[in-house]
């Protein structure tokens, strides 16, 4: 496909489903997992990041999820978090990956979260950016950039290239200068193919309570600035995560691996050889 995005490889899922993922490196395996929006897709939310871990040895698998990217886009099923899971867990087994770290955002914390609830098997550590999940749908509710994303994308007006800036510079991200030119090129390509069914019918519980099941070390980031997920998920992770090391960071919002990339990529090498 023509565009600003590397298409790579497709998981043929046993559940009959298609999942795009770059496959870069050699050496232990590290899962990138992007977050929800307009036009979300792998590549876009970690090309700052996942070069880095390859170039340090280790193996980067970064998928599309079910509804975004290359990814397949089914407009017949909801999208329930366990859907995201088997897709997942399907794609690792096309690749050939037993066990690995799993890096998630957002939609992609909450899915990694998932992963080492169900599969703790395959699961050896986790790194979790303002996870989803962990809030009740009401409380999203209230946060100005979760309303900028549904006031935006439930009018029914076209998405401009500008609307698109505006959402990122403003709901997502601290620093507007982060919102490129690149990036929404990125995601317009991706909104171009989407059909909104997945944002519509995607269904992430409260796993608050389940947290303390998870036995694996774990390395959370939190912005600050955060205007997409509420702070009580910083509690629900410091007072339920049994091997938790968390980093706050300030001026910062949604997105700690593109505004604060070099800082994130150490802390994540650390974490990866350390623990």
């Amino acid at each position: 496909m023509n565009g600003l995005l590397p298409e790579d490889q497709y998981a043929e899922c046993a559940n009959g489903y298609r999942i795009h993922y770059i496959d870069q490196g050699e050496g232990d395996v590290v899962l990138f997992l992007h977050g929800s929006g307009p036009g979300a897709s792998g590549h876009s939310n970690f090309k700052g990041n996942y070069p880095a871990l390859v170039e340090a040895g280790y193996r980067c698998i970064v998928p599309d999820h079910i509804g975004y990217g290359f990814s397949d886009k089914p407009d017949d099923r909801d999208h329930p978090l366990d859907f995201f899971v088997e897709c997942m867990i399907q794609t690792l087994d096309c690749a050939g990956v037993e066990k690995c770290t799993i890096v998630g955002n957002s939609l992609g914390g909450a899915v990694a979260l998932g992963m080492a609830l169900d599969y703790p098997e395959r699961v050896e550590k986790l790194i979790l950016m303002a996870p989803g999940g962990l809030s009740e749908l009401a409380e999203y509710q209230q946060m100005p950039g979760m309303q900028k994303v549904f006031a935006v994308f439930g009018s029914g007006e076209p998405v401009t290239p500008a609307v698109m800036k505006d959402l990122f510079a403003t709901g997502l991200m601290h620093n507007p200068e982060h919102a490129t030119d690149e990036l929404v090129a990125e995601r317009m390509q991706i909104m171009g193919i989407m059909n909104g069914h997945v944002m519509a019918t995607m269904q992430v519980p409260v796993l608050t309570e389940r947290l303390q099941e998870i036995d694996c070390p774990v390395l959370g980031f939190w912005g600050l600035n955060e205007k997409m997920m509420p702070e009580n998920g910083i509690m629900a992770m410091a007072n339920n995560l049994k091997h938790l090391r968390f980093v706050l960071v300030a001026e910062c919002g949604h997105w700690v691996m593109v505004e604060h990339e070099d800082m994130f990529n150490r802390y994540c090498l650390d974490f990866l050889t350390h623990g």
